[in-house]
C-alpha cells in the first residue's frame, strides 16, 4: 500500500511539474513577444508594463476556490478557507516588494532592447541562480547539472556576440546601454528571487501543499503589484492610458487586447517558476527558462522580422544540449535513489491540492 501511494505521488508530481513547465514556457516565450508588441506600436508606458506582469494575480482566486469548494465537501464548515501563516505572509510580501522593482528593471530592458538582446536576461540569470542556490538554500550540484550550467552560460555568451548591431533605429546609445544595464540588474535580481522563493518553502514551517503554493503566488503578485502601482500612480500612467490606447499603432481595440494577454502571460510566468521550484527546484526553474531564450529569439525572427544569425543556432543548439544533459543527470539520480531508499525512509513533499495531512 506505502508503494502504491508512493507511485501516485511521484506520478503526479510529475504532471505537476509538466503543467507549471508549460505555464512558464507561454509566460517566457510570450511575454517579451507581447510586451515587445506594445513598445513598438507606440507604447511608451513602463511603468505600466511592470504592473501588467503581475496584475493579473486575481486569476489565481478561480484554483484557489474550487480546492476551498472541494474541502468544503470532504470536512463540511471546517474547512479552512486559507492555510497560509504570518512568517510565510510576511516572506511572500518581501519577496513580491522585490518582484515588483524586478519588473520595473525587466521592462525598461524590454522598452529599449530588441527581444534577441533583452532576451538575455532570460539566461544570465542562471548563473546568479546557481550562486544563489548554493548559499540560500545548499544547492548540490552533480556533474550533469554543472554541465548544463556551462553549456546554457556560454549559449547566452555566444548570443551576446551580436547584439552591438542590434541597437534598434533612431535610439541613441545612452538609451540601448542604459536598458542593457537595466536588463543585467534584473537578471541578478531575479537570480536572487528563486532561490528566496525555494528558501521559503523549506523554512515553512508547515504542510507545502499546491494550494500553498497559489496562496503564496496571490500574496506574491499583490505585493509586486502595489508596487507598481505605486510607480504609475507618480508617473500619471493611468491619465495616459486611453490616449495611449487612442494613437497605438495596431489601433484602440488591439492595444486593449495587447495589455489583457500581457497581463495574463506574466501571470504564466509566475505561477509556472513558484510550481516549478515547488515541484523541483530554483536551479531547474532557471533552466527551463534559459532552455526558453533561444525559443524566445526564433518567435522574434518569426514574427518581429529579426534577423536570425549563425549565432542565435549556435546558441539553440547548447542550449537543448544543456536541459538534456541536466534532465538525463536528474533522471539516473532519481533512479539510483529509488534503488537505495525505501517508501519509510523518503521524505516526500505533501502535493495535494487540497488538505495539509
Amino acid at each position: 500500500m506505502g508503494e502504491t501511494n508512493q507511485n501516485a505521488n511521484k506520478k503526479m508530481k510529475w504532471a505537476l511539474l509538466l503543467l507549471n513547465a508549460i505555464f512558464l514556457t507561454i509566460g517566457a516565450c510570450g511575454g517579451p513577444m507581447v510586451m515587445r508588441l506594445y513598445f513598438i506600436h507606440g507604447g511608451n508606458r513602463v511603468w505600466l508594463s511592470s504592473w501588467l506582469e503581475t496584475g493579473g494575480w486575481p486569476i489565481n482566486f478561480v484554483p484557489l476556490l474550487v480546492t476551498y469548494f472541494l474541502r468544503r465537501r470532504k470536512e463540511g464548515p471546517a474547512a479552512k478557507l486559507y492555510f497560509m501563516r504570518r512568517p510565510v505572509f510576511v516572506a511572500a510580501t518581501v519577496i513580491g516588494i522585490l518582484t515588483g522593482l524586478d519588473d520595473y528593471l525587466y521592462a525598461y530592458g524590454v522598452a529599449r532592447l530588441p527581444v534577441s538582446t533583452s532576451s538575455l536576461v532570460l539566461a544570465s540569470q542562471l548563473a546568479f541562480t546557481a550562486v544563489f542556490a548554493f548559499l540560500l538554500v545548499k544547492q548540490k550540484f552533480t556533474p550533469y547539472s554543472i554541465n548544463a550550467i556551462a553549456l546554457l552560460t556560454i549559449a547566452a555568451g555566444v548570443l551576446a556576440l551580436h547584439t552591438s548591431s542590434d541597437r534598434p533605429k533612431g535610439e541613441s546609445s545612452k538609451e540601448y546601454f542604459m536598458g542593457f544595464f537595466m536588463t543585467v540588474a534584473a537578471a541578478v535580481l531575479y537570480g536572487f528571487i528563486l532561490p528566496l522563493v525555494e528558501m521559503t518553502y523549506k523554512k515553512a514551517r508547515q504542510a507545502l501543499t499546491y494550494t500553498l503554493v497559489l496562496e503564496i503566488q496571490v500574496v506574491m503578485c499583490f505585493f509586486a503589484t502595489v508596487f507598481c502601482t505605486i510607480g504609475m500612480a507618480i508617473n500619471k500612467d493611468f491619465k495616459a492610458i486611453p490616449r495611449e490606447a487612442r494613437e497605438f499603432g495596431l489601433g484602440e481595440t488591439t492595444y486593449y487586447v495587447v495589455l489583457v494577454f500581457n497581463g495574463l502571460t506574466g501571470q504564466g510566468f509566475f505561477l509556472g517558476a513558484i510550481g516549478v521550484i515547488f515541484t523541483g527546484s530554483s536551479l531547474l526553474c532557471a533552466i527551463i527558462i534559459a532552455v526558453l531564450l533561444p525559443m524566445t529569439e526564433i518567435l522574434a525572427v518569426i514574427f518581429f522580422k529579426e534577423k536570425f544569425t549563425a549565432e542565435k543556432g549556435v546558441s539553440l543548439v547548447l542550449s537543448l544540449w544543456g536541459f538534456v544533459s541536466y534532465f538525463y543527470g536528474e533522471l539516473k539520480h532519481s533512479k539510483e535513489k529509488s534503488e537505495t531508499q525505501t517508501p519509510e525512509t523518503e521524505m516526500a513533499v505533501d502535493i495535494s491540492v487540497t488538505t495539509p495531512s
